[in-house]
């Protein structure tokens, strides 16, 4: 006889779960980053503990196959509301709606606003949330369900912005109360520019729009920082709470700690390079793009002579199919042989073909401008005589020539030099302003360090600049290891030149571990020869044979502190680069390559008296 095991009891009808009033409630509290305080709660639903049914996932994907999600969405209302009004909390109600439960609402009013008053909770404490899920075909109908809710006394907010139906359409028609911004570009923004980014243009439209945003999905004290810094006002996610069904009334110590935070966060934006992802290939193809006509692959040579002649600045044409190019005819080359007897006569009616050069140089118009340089660089200089097709998605974009190029490679590589070395990537001169600036105008404590390496130049001499390049590149790497990426802002000022600006305690550790590290290190860039010796034989700057020991790091550094009595800072961005430059050149005649100026003596040069009346710390 076989044995048949028990059949799993199937899961109850959606419908039955509701009449039985089996759903539960728990909330995640959403904390306004002034001052810590819980503005209020995110209600969600959660069906029988224990069963398939427990996970909302399971819950709503089971209603829509039943056909119930929308009768649903009002129980899961009104259960959050009721345990809501049990709770006794103060705040607002955050609830989640798809839009047509929302137009459901609209529809009768009078159940509306009795379903937002359920249990006695004022209706102007509660937010209502439409789901990224929902589907809005026409928006210009949907405004007065809005409009209906906001009549009831309720605000509204779009959910998880920057995921599925949530657009900038929506925002701006709809102009929610409040935009929550989607866990995907909150989660390791502090280390994503590009999430840093996307998220700025929010705050910039929300700002523009009169929108308050909530960032979700914090889950650590670095991205909360970065958030909190760029002045998003409010947020929710695990690092203030989990859902639960009696939530804290108040935030926990870690993340009161984390919000009062004293130092100042560094920005992903600041270590972005102008290359890969960024818009500087687009930059270069605008600055040498010449829009031009393009024939169709069926012209004859008299349609190539005829264009010319009629554009007379035109230094070739392109042929193209469907859009696409397939050729491209050097103006020079083909007047040339047009000169020649009879050329007309016998090529005149012929394809344009005939004369083409059959697989030109083409560039995306999305091309970095390091794919850029590399053509530079190749075997094949067509493009510079012949000039090259430039297209966008494939398609016919424009003209390009081989000196536009130059020009347009040389003026992007040359702006990104303000904003990222090119050599060590490592933020540029007008970010290291921007941080100063943000440093001093929130009145943070920190310490300006500028470093130098003794003995560089006589060893790029020596051994040329690709060993020399090795070496800077040794030395950003033993600075960014010493430094905290979230606390610590570290720029590459040129040549051999760096600047950290630690918020770090123990700075003082970090400064003196990279001198050591790279004095260490830096010596196995040199021959045995030269190791045994202790340096290299050469000349001064003024032409006389000196040895020159290994190359060797100074870090001078600086302490800026705001002005205790009215908050103003004592400084502005030049003055802490001059101080930090007096620094670096005091460090580099010290045997242990460390020197720092404090706060007192800073004030005091400032003040313009003479160096060293201060004593140096």
């Amino acid at each position: 006889m076989q044995l048949r095991s028990p059949s799993r009891s199937a899961a109850p009808r959606i419908e039955e779960l509701i009449a039985r009033r089996e759903l539960s409630a728990v909330f995640q509290p959403i904390v306004d980053f002034d001052g810590g305080a819980i503005l209020g709660y995110e209600g969600l639903i959660r069906g029988p503990a224990g069963t398939s049914l427990e996970a909302p996932f399971a819950l709503f994907s089971q209603a829509l196959a039943e056909g119930c999600a929308i009768e649903l969405e009002q129980a899961a209302a009104r259960a959050c509301i009721e345990a809501f009004a049990r709770l006794g909390y103060d705040g607002k109600l955050f609830l989640n709606f798809s839009a047509g439960a929302l137009r459901r609402l609209a529809e009768t009013p009078d159940d509306t606003l009795a379903l937002l008053r359920y249990r006695g909770v004022d209706p102007q404490r509660i937010v209502i949330e439409l789901t990224e899920q929902s589907t809005i075909p026409d928006v210009g109908a949907f405004l007065s369900v809005i409009a209906a809710l906001r009549t009831a006394g309720a605000q509204f907010a779009l959910d998880d912005y920057g995921t599925a139906n949530a657009s900038m359409n929506l925002w701006v028609r709809l102009q929610p109360d409040v935009v929550k911004i989607d866990r995907f570009f909150i989660h390791d923004i502090a280390c994503d520019p590009l999430k840093f980014e996307a998220v700025r243009a929010m705050q910039h439209f929300a700002s523009a729009s009169g929108a308050r945003l909530v960032a979700e999905g914090i889950e650590k004290e670095a991205d909360l920082i970065v958030v909190r810094d760029m002045g998003i006002g409010c947020g929710q996610g695990f690092f203030f709470g989990r859902p639960n069904a009696q939530p804290a009334r108040t935030v926990t110590d870690d993340a009161r700690d984390a919000l009062r935070a004293g130092h100042i966060a560094v920005f992903p934006e600041a270590t972005r390079t102008l290359g890969g992802a960024s818009p500087s290939g687009g930059m270069a193809s605008e600055k040498m793009l010449v829009h031009a006509p393009a024939l169709p692959r069926h012209a004859t040579n008299n349609d190539v002579l005829e264009l010319f002649n009629r554009l007379p600045d035109l230094h070739a044409v392109a042929v193209v199919e469907r859009d696409e190019p397939v050729a491209l005819i050097n103006r020079r080359s083909f007047m040339d042989r047009y000169a020649l007897p009879y050329h007309r006569e016998l090529f005149g009616k012929r394809p344009c073909l005939l004369f083409a050069n059959a697989s030109p140089v083409v560039i995306e118009k999305s091309m970095t401008v390091e794919q850029m340089a590399k053509l530079l660089a190749s075997d094949d200089q067509r493009y510079l005589a012949d000039g090259f097709v430039i297209t966008e998605n494939g398609k016919y974009a424009g003209l390009g020539t081989g000196e536009n190029l130059v020009r347009a490679v040389t003026e992007v590589r040359i702006e990104a030099a303000r904003y990222a070395n090119p050599l060590t990537f490592l933020p540029g001169n007008i970010p290291i302003s921007s941080h100063i600036a943000r440093l001093v105008g929130n009145h943070a404590g920190f310490y300006a360090c500028y470093v130098d390496l003794n003995h560089f130049k006589p060893f790029n001499d020596q051994y040329g600049y690709w060993q020399g390049d090795e070496v800077l590149k040794f030395a950003a790497a033993v600075l960014a290891d010493v430094c905290d990426p979230m606390r610590d802002f570290l720029g590459h000022v040129g040549g051999d030149d760096f600047l950290i600006l630690f918020q770090s305690d123990d700075w003082r550790e970090r400064v003196l571990r990279a001198i050591h590290v790279f004095n260490e290190g830096a010596q196995r860039f040199y021959a045995p020869d030269d190791r045994l010796a202790g340096g290299i034989h050469g000349e001064d700057r003024r032409g006389n044979p000196t040895f020159f020991g290994f190359v060797t790091m100074a870090i001078g550094c600086v302490r800026v502190e705001p002005d205790s009595t009215d908050g103003a800072s004592l400084y502005n961005s030049e003055e802490i680069a001059s101080l930090a430059a007096l620094a670096k050149r005091r460090a580099k005649l010290e045997a242990s390559g460390f020197v720092l100026i404090g706060a007192q003596e800073s004030v005091a040069l400032l003040r313009g008296q003479p160096e060293g009346a201060v004593t140096t710390n």
